[in-house]
């Protein structure tokens, strides 16, 4: 089947067309509207600077369950030595900023372009899009952010500055998900990192069974906040 082209206001695809790659669309916008009907269907833009909006459906699809995320010896040393702190949404700029601006593997160029960064900037405006910051006497030294819908965290991009930052980051989110009943942390793609913690693949219908059912949970929409290692929301 051919990759879709969106025209202004058309509906998506049906998710499970997409190609071997994941690709399904091409085109459309980056309204809140736009993005958050993509993730109630699994579908999240991942292009390039000069390049049309690509939307996609990855075959496999690696996630995390937050109750059964791994904490490897060595992270559980960092935990308990307690030299990180780890907060949620109070600097969601600087922390898509950094996300952006971090060289990836291979030289390749940021996926992050300024358009994506005022989309998910508006998503955290509405109260959907969130971050988590991790700190070092004061200094902000990793960090990731995602969007939240129902029972679903769509982890989008991670980030650190010094080692291990980010991983406490994502286990402390996992820990808060999971105390806030939350099923799934969609990881998009594998990577070693991600299965090291925790991570497994599961095909494109599973996800699909998985997320029709969570997306269905009632959102915490707003600010999030950690209290007693849950999430708490101030709507």
């Amino acid at each position: 089947m051919a990759v879709a082209f969106l025209l202004p206001g058309a509906p998506f695809p049906p998710p499970a067309s997409a190609e071997d790659d994941g690709l399904l669309a091409v085109g459309g916008d980056l309204s809140p509207a736009r993005l958050l009907a993509a993730y109630r269907q699994g579908i999240f833009p991942w292009y390039g600077d000069g390049l049309p909006i690509l939307w996609w459906n990855p075959h496999p699809r690696l996630i995390i369950e937050p109750s059964r995320v791994h904490v490897p010896r060595r992270l559980a040393r960092v935990l308990r030595q307690g030299r990180f702190t780890v907060t949620l949404d109070t600097d969601f700029p600087a922390v898509i900023r950094w996300c952006a601006s971090i060289p990836r593997p291979g030289g390749l160029g940021t996926w992050i372009v300024p358009a994506m960064e005022e989309a998910y900037r508006r998503l955290h405006e509405l109260g959907f899009a969130h971050s988590v910051e991790v700190w070092r006497q004061g200094r902000l030294v990793g960090g990731l952010y995602g969007v939240a819908l129902g029972a679903v965290f769509f982890g989008e991009s991670m980030f650190h500055l010094e080692a291990d930052a980010s991983k406490v980051g994502l286990v402390t989110l996992a820990h808060a998900l999971a105390c806030s009943g939350y099923q799934l942390i969609d990881c998009q793609q594998t990577t070693p990192h991600m299965v090291r913690l925790g991570g497994f693949e599961v095909s494109r219908e599973e996800f699909a069974r998985r997320l029709e059912v969570a997306v269905q949970l009632p959102t915490q929409q707003g600010r999030w906040r950690l209290e007693g290692g849950t999430i708490v929301c101030a709507s």
